[in-house]
């Protein structure tokens, strides 16, 4: 999926984080249940990426979190064509949203919910959350690939990643913690230092892990561990 451009229409920004259609977005925005910077968002209304946009909820509904083990080949984004959509692999009573995305050839843990909230919170450069991943290359790994890829490398785009945290785990298998999410970011960091990336697995959202979570299930997030989550988010 395209990279969003900013500033952009609130419609369109909602769609794009899957929270809705733009259609449906329109309809939230009439009804005042979209915030700008904790203002009410009008038609026609456009943010910047480091914009707060938050939706309200339906008293009657309540906040619903979920922790899904994606598939491969599975899209996070809006779907085209024959892709296939979360809506298609995951059976809830209420309507969720993924928050961010994880890539088609990409699996592991990503979050559902029904709180807009989230994502701006989740998603903003502002904050540093970890994300943890572990990554399988098509050829064997040193001290010194592992020691360039966490001081940081210089995308295709000529942006810079963050330092992060980087693990051997195995000949050609490592763990990265990150604390932003480009488009693809660890292909293209691999593929800096001309290694193809075989397998890549999320594991880690902040303090939600997958744990025993089998591909295609799905788990409440609850108790302490909602707690403190929506407490790291600063809800």
């Amino acid at each position: 999926m395209n990279e969003i451009k900013y500033p952009a229409r609130i419609n369109k920004y909602l769609a794009h984080k899957n929270i809705c259609s733009r259609r449906e977005a329109d309809k939230l925005i009439e009804e005042g249940k979209i915030l700008i910077n904790g203002k009410p968002a009008k038609l026609g209304d456009k943010v910047n990426e480091n914009d707060s946009v938050t939706t309200k909820a339906d008293p009657k509904e309540g906040h619903v979190y979920l922790a899904f083990n994606k598939p491969k080949d599975v899209i996070t984004h809006s779907p085209q064509g024959e892709e296939i959509s979360i809506n298609e692999v995951i059976s809830f009573s209420k309507k969720v949203f993924p928050v961010g995305r994880l890539d088609k050839d990409s699996h592991g843990l990503i979050i559902l919910t029904n709180d807009g909230r989230v994502t701006g919170k989740l998603l903003s450069p502002e904050h540093d959350h970890e994300k943890e991943y572990v990554v399988r290359v098509d050829k064997p790994i040193d001290a010194r690939f592992v020691r360039k890829m966490a001081s940081g490398v210089v995308l295709d785009d000529g942006q810079r990643t963050k330092e992060c945290k980087v693990s051997k785990m195995s000949t050609n298998v490592f763990s990265i913690i990150l604390t932003e999410g480009k488009n693809r970011q660890i292909r293209r960091m691999c593929g800096f230092f001309g290694y193809a990336v075989t397998d890549l697995r999320r594991t880690r959202i902040m303090n939600i892990e997958m744990g025993g979570l089998k591909v295609g299930q799905y788990r409440k997030i609850k108790g302490e561990e909602l707690k403190t989550f929506l407490s790291e988010l600063g809800l």
